[in-house]
C-alpha cells in the first residue's frame, strides 16, 4: 500500500464560543483524485518520510499552516483504503492563531469543525450499502455528508476524546466516494 497520512489539526473555534475545532478542507474540483471532497490536510508521503514528517509538510503545501514535532499529541490507527493508501492520521493542536494561505491547487475552502459539532445530532451515522452488506459511515457536515475514509477517522477521534477506543478498519466508503 502507498503511505499517506492526515492531520486533525486542533484549534480555537473561530466563532467566540471557546470550543476546540480542527480543520476539514474542501478539495480543489479540478483534483485528479478526489475532486471536490471535504477532506483531513494531508497526502501521500514522500520516499523516507514518516507520517509526522509527512503531515507537516503537506499541511504547508496545502494550507501554508506552519506545524513542528513540538505541536504533536500522537496519531490515530493507520485506516486502509478501499484505493490502495495506508493512511495514518495525526494529531496536533495549535494554541497560536494560524495565519492560513490556501493553495488554489489543492484546496478551495477551509473550515474550522467544532468537536461538538461531530457528536450527537449530527454524529456519525453507519449503513450498509450493496450485495456485500459492507458497513459505511458518514457525517452530515454543511447539507453534505463525509464519507471514509475521513468520516472513519473522525469517527474515531472522536470516541478517543470521549475516552473511549474504537476501531474503524471495518467501515468502508461508498464506491462513487473513491473517485
Amino acid at each position: 500500500m502507498k503511505q499517506a497520512a492526515v492531520a486533525i489539526v486542533l484549534v480555537a473555534a473561530d466563532d467566540g464560543s471557546g470550543e476546540t475545532a480542527l480543520f476539514l478542507t474542501l478539495r480543489c474540483a479540478k483534483m485528479r483524485s478526489h475532486a471536490g471532497q471535504y477532506a483531513l490536510p494531508g497526502g501521500r508521503g514522500d520516499q523516507g518520510e514518516d507520517a509526522v514528517d509527512t503531515v507537516i509538510r503537506e499541511c504547508f503545501e496545502e494550507l501554508a499552516l506552519s506545524l513542528s514535532a513540538d505541536q504533536l499529541l500522537g496519531t490515530l490507527d493507520i485506516y486502509a483504503t478501499q484505493s490502495g493508501y495506508a493512511v495514518t492520521p495525526v494529531v496536533f493542536a495549535t494554541t497560536n492563531e494560524p495565519d492560513l494561505c490556501l493553495n488554489p491547487k489543492e484546496v478551495d475552502q477551509v473550515f474550522r469543525i467544532k468537536l461538538s459539532d461531530l457528536s450527537g445530532e449530527r454524529s456519525a451515522q453507519f449503513f450498509s450499502q450493496g450485495e456485500n452488506g459492507r458497513r459505511l459511515i458518514r457525517f452530515s457536515i454543511f447539507d453534505h455528508h463525509i464519507y471514509a475514509p475521513t468520516a472513519a477517522i473522525l469517527y474515531q477521534f472522536i470516541e478517543m476524546t470521549a475516552g473511549r477506543y474504537q476501531r474503524v478498519d471495518d467501515l468502508a466508503a461508498p464506491d462513487f466516494a473513491r473517485r
